[in-house]
Order: structure tokens, then sequence, then C-alpha cells
């Protein structure tokens, strides 16, 4: 079948509509991957590096929202994150801490009415600052790898079909 298209059509026209697949493939959401009875979602390794670059603009974005508590923000992690991240108390304590000391959340202890003590924390007009630099530091990778993620995916397929031809 390769055969024939490549007599119908030149190998240009054929780069030109696998780019134009790729395009479309590249615009759909990312699929959710599921066991064979369904019932749990496979999580995807996230390289440690890339969860602690965003760790804390997750923190004080899920701050900028309201006042939260330690479990509360690790569940909110886990829904942003449609279950892809698990973050551990001992991941998400060490970051809180240290953005309290640099001054851009504050901490307060309140009792819930099950009368269990939790640490509340929130956003400083600091924080929100830093929020703020940090979405830009982001939005700026974002644009890079959204550039050129199309370019690398076109090259590996036009390779692909070079080689099939």
């Amino acid at each position: 079948m390769t055969a024939l298209l490549c007599h119908v059509w030149s190998p240009t026209r054929l780069i030109y509509i696998a780019e134009l697949c790729i395009v479309l493939l590249c615009t759909l959401p990312a699929p959710e991957f599921s066991t064979d009875r369904g019932a749990t979602r496979e999580t995807m390794e996230i390289n440690k590096d890339l969860i602690a670059a965003s760790s804390t603009p997750l923190v004080l974005a899920i701050l900028a929202e309201g006042d939260s508590y330690g479990y509360a923000i690790l569940k909110r992690v886990r829904e942003l994150s449609g279950g892809q991240f698990t973050w551990t108390d001992g991941m998400l304590y060490p970051v809180l801490h240290r953005l309290e000391r640099l001054g851009h959340i504050e901490a307060r202890w309140e009792t819930a009415d099950s009368g269990r003590r939790r640490k509340y924390y929130r956003l400083t007009r600091r924080g929100r600052t830093q929020l703020a630099e940090e979405r830009r530091q982001w939005q700026i990778v974002d644009q890079a790898l959204r550039g050129i993620w199309p370019v690398v995916l076109l090259a590996v397929s036009a390779a692909s079909l070079l080689q099939a031809a």
C-alpha cells in the first residue's frame, strides 16, 4: 500500500499530510491510561527534578485559591494533575517550610470541628509577587517546549516516512 501511495502522491505531499496529522494529534488531550479492569489509573513516572521544579508554583497557586492545610494541598495537587503527581508529606512540608522562611506564605494553627488541630497556610503579598514571577518563568518554558515539540515530531515523522519510501 505504501508503494501505491508513493505513486499517487509525492513524498512532499505525504510529509505534508503527516505534518497535519501530527499537529492534530498534538492538540488532542493526553490519553488516560488504565489497567485491564479499568478500576485504577496508571501513573506516568514524572522526573523528580521536574516535580521539584514545579512544587513552588503549584503550592503558591493552590494557596492563591485560598488558605489551606497540608493534606488538602496534597489532595489538590493530585486533583490538578489528574492523579499523575502523588506527592508525600515528606516532599510537601519542606517546600512549605521554605516558602514560610522566605516570607511567601504564613502559617497559623486552627482547630477543626472534629477537634483536630491543623496548620493552615496562606499566601502573603510577597508570595503573590513570587507566584506572578513563577508563572512568567513557566510560561517562557511552556512557550519554548510548545515551539520545539512539533518540530521534533515532524522531523522524526519525516525521517520515518523517508525510510519507508
